[in-house]
């Protein structure tokens, strides 16, 4: 026994140092690293590949800063660092550089430039003339014929948070993780007539993440092993804002085409793949959440289904075992969060020595699904029905019938848009003390429930709240 406890411990300990030496996110840096050029989003590719303007255009941006006066997180008191960067001027110029559709002109730091100018005439008229004696003339500053304005307006800290771990005796590990939420707003002008051309706005997430395995046991009498690796990672809030903000340019430029605000150079390019990418996105704006997922409702109003039943049963005879048998159901759902049930089951019940049946169920209830636009989506279920032993068959219907209602829940998991994986375990109340032939004590006959099954959706497809809104809102866009 010392030698497999001790053959245990080796491993999980090599565990841990294969965990804490492999995989690039748990590398221990040892060293600092010299210099490098910024890093480059998804969205800063995506901006570079936008075809050319039919002319580029003149703006100029006074300031966009964050607006959120928002600090950033902090568990152990006050924090006075904001939670965004206060340079988001200079990440949006930058932006517009890289989209090659714009020529930004400085105006958040104007008045330093003009008094350069004011220095460079001062010193050409002192020191300075040319040809004819005539002195040197600057030549006039460019003025834009857009102003963007707009700025960070939201930061949304812990949006999602949450984790999960496992332990035993001492051995095991766990996982962390939360979700802030950045949003931009960006505006252009027309320095015409002030009129506002376009408005857009775009968000994103910044994660932020722990994983942690570790081992604290006593391989013998005084000897304990103590070994720990994992890491964290917290996405950089500036990465963050910068994709933002490189994706509200994108989006204006793109819907300034449609516009009519600005030009392609070849106009026949309003099919590039990237233009067509930004269209299919938006379009499903309507039916996204958040979080980014589709709020898609993939399951059909009609749904049979088949899967096991097993019964752990709990009466008037002792030593209960688990006892496994298989049901259909049927489903109907008016609405995508509701639906109504009817089930039909063949299980047993048993003990270790003293009782065994066979039973059959049929009960009818409703369902309803806390998230019934997601591919996984948890649901509670309650309802009532009626139970009765099968004595001489399996399908003996002639002895005593007994009234019942169960209360439960699990989870669903679509595997394609027309099949479901389910999981649930329910509490089944029967209102009788007399299905195992033995009355005793106060309490009524009851048992606990598993089910095992798949989901298969038929039928039309439901028009849920959410696709109205899509429906409603789509020729917005």
């Amino acid at each position: 026994m010392r030698t497999s406890n001790s053959l245990n411990t080796i491993l999980v300990v090599g565990l841990l140092l294969l965990l804490s030496s492999c995989g690039r996110r748990l590398v221990h840096p040892v060293e600092s690293t010299p210099a490098r050029l910024g890093e480059a989003t998804a969205t800063t590719i995506r901006l570079k590949s936008l075809p050319p303007p039919k002319e580029k255009i003149i703006v100029a941006v006074y300031k966009f800063r964050d607006q959120t006066g928002q600090y950033k997180p902090s568990n152990t008191g006050a924090s006075w660092s904001t939670a965004v960067t206060q340079g988001a001027t200079t990440i949006l110029i930058k932006a517009l550089e890289s989209s090659s559709w714009f020529i930004p002109i400085e105006r958040e730091n104007v008045s330093n430039l003009l008094n350069e100018r004011k220095i460079i005439r001062s010193s050409h008229s002192q020191y300075s003339a040319g040809e004819n004696g005539q002195k040197q003339v600057l030549p006039a500053l460019l003025f834009a014929g857009v102003i963007l304005e707009g700025g960070i307006i939201s930061y949304d800290a812990n949006v999602i948070t949450g984790g999960a771990g496992l332990r035993y005796f001492g051995t095991g590990g766990g996982s962390q993780y939360r979700q802030d939420r950045v949003t931009i707003y960006l505006r252009a002008v027309s320095t015409s007539n002030g009129k506002i051309l376009k408005t857009v706005y775009t968000s994103k997430t910044i994660l932020s993440q722990a994983v942690d395995i570790g081992i604290f046991r006593f391989v013998r009498f005084g000897r304990l092993l103590e070994a720990e690796t994992g890491y964290t990672y917290n996405e950089p809030s500036e990465l963050a804002v910068t994709e933002a903000i490189e994706k509200a340019v994108e989006s204006l430029i793109i819907e300034g085409i449609e516009d009519g605000l600005w030009q392609l150079k070849e106009p026949r390019m309003i099919v590039d793949q990237t233009i067509l990418d930004y269209k299919k996105e938006r379009e499903l704006i309507p039916k996204t959440n958040i979080f980014g997922n589709e709020l898609n409702n993939r399951r059909k109003q009609m749904m049979i289904g088949a899967g096991t039943s097993s019964i752990y049963y709990m009466g008037d005879f002792p030593g209960s075992k688990l006892a496994t048998g298989g049901g259909i159901q049927f489903k109907y759902t008016p609405k995508p969060m509701l639906s109504g049930y009817l089930n039909y089951e063949l299980s047993s019940m048993k003990t270790e020595n003293f009782y065994t049946a066979d039973v059959s169920v049929l009960e009818a209830g409703l369902e309803y699904r806390l998230l019934p636009f997601d591919v996984f989506t948890p649901y509670v279920f309650g309802g009532g029905g009626l139970i009765t032993e099968n004595i001489s068959n399996r399908f003996d219907l002639g002895n005593s019938i007994y009234s019942k209602v169960n209360i439960g829940g699990g989870f669903e998991y679509m595997l394609s848009n027309n099949t479901g994986l389910r999981i649930s375990a329910d509490y089944n109340y029967i209102f009788s003390d007399a299905l195992d032939e033995v009355i005793q004590g106060k309490y009524n006959d009851f048992y606990w429930r598993g089910n095992i099954g798949l989901n298969f959706y038929f039928g039309r497809k439901l028009k849920g709240q959410r696709k109205f809104d899509f429906e409603k809102t789509k020729d917005e866009f």
